[in-house]
């Protein structure tokens, strides 16, 4: 499927950018003692990997018209005795060199896991490729030329990723190492890199993520002549932790480290009328336990111990606010001095990362403005609903330790930004905006869209800097961190409470929508029904949401 191709009048050779990598504000502290985190190394059964940051230039790769990016390919450098390439790396050129490359070698006393069943096979872990297959070449411009090669495995080994050279001469078959299958597991297409015409470039991801995900990504890039769908399994492969995931993760007296290195600040809105508080605020000051058949509420203790604990939203019991309308308007507006992130710690990617989830608990979510044209439309209740549980998640290496990326939750997605991409205020402790009202996630300031925004109509999210924050390195509390063991951290009572946080009320939105209708481009002829399609349905009603252990991030990865 894979098939020989140049096509001169795409591309041209730029200069190679410049090959130092990105490093954060700040040095690296030293962490307490542990186990594997911080080590350098990484054991995965039969085969232990270190990470590579220091590459060499190969080939630079960009379009001679139009605004596709430019990408470059490198060699991993520095590689330590004994240890084997897998593939190389690719990344856009419009951002600094980030990235890196896991190297392998076989153990000399494999450390056999409960993965297994059985000896370890006969067969060697590492093995060099039969030969390789030219998946692509451009022509020679300037006196430089790009060749992309897939190495052929033997049979019973897949291969990691691509090399790419200058010359049309078949690489050394020593120059890389195949992965015998059982110590694999399948990747899929996430982010494309580079598509002109004959050359499709994307990064790569395991395919099996989250919690409970084994797959160990190598760094490397996926290389095709034709386009696949996102989400396609590849060819190529990543690695496979045969042992259990907590020897790289970090302890208790780690994870504080790490929050109070990292821990963001997080800023609202200047005009943010819903600010956040700490869950026991909210119980204290007159939140409500609602049972279905039962027309009064019962008043929730500090702790929430009498809240049900398991089992599945039914609709059976939800939370509200105070009945007094003084109270309820009091609790809406939140409590910032009382606010605190609640902080859940997991493996990802096989346990070579942890993610540090920090959730952010808001007693009430406002009402959404829109933007029609140059126009600001506040709505009045749409978009309101009790309760408004955000969250970002810091990527750290298990490596050494040094953050890598921070996703920002949106509503129903979000985005991972890149450790270079991310605004600091003091260390290598990042900012995170949240978004008026809505309390979405962004990583800078400015006015975020959500909806059908190329037909002038949006959902505005304003994220600006204000004297609205809290500082998560300081503000915080281990709420989970499963892998320590069932009793390392001692969940509170309401992290169980698997029902709403809210009530639901279904309203009609036709007069908030007839609203927007009026003030539409006379070119836009929408009915009132097809308005509606353009929005999100959680709009036009109030619905309380789940707490953190419902999401699917809480087993599974982000969204992106």
């Amino acid at each position: 499927c894979f098939y020989w191709s140049s096509r001169s009048e795409y591309y041209e050779a730029d200069p190679l950018p410049e090959s130092n990598p990105f490093s954060l504000p700040a040095p690296l502290p030293q962490w307490p003692q542990g186990k594997g985190f911080g080590s350098g190394r990484i054991c995965l059964g039969e085969l232990e990997v270190t990470k590579i940051t220091t590459f060499e230039s190969i080939w630079s790769c960009s379009p001679s018209h139009g605004k596709a990016k430019s990408v470059a390919f490198y060699k991993p450098i520095g590689i330590p005795d004994g240890f084997f390439c897998l593939g190389y790396y690719c990344q856009s050129t419009d951002r600094p060199l980030r990235g890196y490359l896991l190297v392998a070698r076989e153990m000399d006393e494999p450390k056999v896991g409960f993965l297994h069943s059985g000896k370890p096979s006969d067969c060697p872990a590492l093995a060099k490729p039969v030969n390789y297959t030219l998946v692509w070449n451009s022509l020679p411009q300037n006196n430089t030329a790009g060749f992309i090669w897939l190495p052929n495995p033997p049979i019973g080994y897949r291969a990691m990723g691509f090399i790419v050279t200058g010359t049309p001469v078949e690489p050394c078959l020593d120059n890389i190492r195949c992965v015998r299958i059982d110590l694999t597991e399948d990747v899929e297409s996430c982010d494309l890199l580079i598509s002109i015409n004959s050359i499709y470039v994307w990064d790569t991801r395991p395919c099996r993520r989250g919690m409970f995900g084994r797959g160990v990504s190598v760094g490397t890039f996926f290389c095709s002549t034709y386009k696949i769908c996102e989400d396609d399994v590849l060819t190529t492969a990543c690695l496979k932790n045969q042992v259990p995931i907590q020897h790289a993760m970090p302890n208790l007296d780690q994870i504080h480290a790490l929050v109070n290195h990292y821990g963001p600040t997080v800023y609202f809105h200047p005009h943010e009328t819903f600010l956040p508080s700490s869950v026991d605020w909210f119980f204290d000051n007159g939140a409500l336990l609602y049972e279905f058949g039962k027309p009064n509420g019962e008043r929730i203790d500090s702790n929430g111990s009498i809240l049900p604990k398991g089992g599945l939203n039914d609709g059976d019991f939800w939370i509200d606010l105070p009945k007094d309308e003084d109270k309820r308007n009091c609790v809406k507006c939140g409590n910032l001095e009382s606010a605190e992130l609640y902080v859940h710690v997991k493996p990802a990617l096989g346990g070579s990362f942890t993610d540090i989830v920090m959730w952010v608990f808001c007693p009430f979510n406002g009402p959404v403005t829109l933007k029609v044209g140059l126009k600001k439309l506040p709505l009045s209740r749409v978009g309101e609903h009790v309760s408004d549980w955000e969250h970002f998640t810091l990527r750290v290496c298990n490596f050494n330790g040094e953050l890598s990326s921070i996703y920002f939750s949106q509503h129903a997605g979000g985005e991972w930004v890149d450790a270079s991409n991310l605004e600091y205020i003091h260390g290598n402790k990042a900012i995170v905006y949240s978004s008026k009202s809505g309390h979405a996630s962004f990583p800078h300031p400015g006015t975020y869209m959500q909806g059908p925004s190329k037909l002038g109509v949006g959902i505005r999210n304003d994220a600006a800097k204000s004297k609205f924050s809290v500082d998560s390195s300081t503000k915080y509390k281990i709420v989970a961190a499963e892998y320590l063991g069932d009793h390392a951290i001692e969940e509170p009572c309401w992290l169980q409470y698997m029902r709403q946080w809210g009530p639901t009320v279904v309203y009609d939105a036709r007069s908030e929508v007839e609203k927007i209708i009026n003030h539409l481009p006379i070119f836009f002829r929408f009915s009132v029904e097809n308005l509606l399609d353009l929005f999100p349905t959680e709009l036009y009603g109030e619905e309380g949401p789940t707490g953190p252990k419902e999401k699917d991030n809480w087993y599974g990865d982000e969204r992106w």
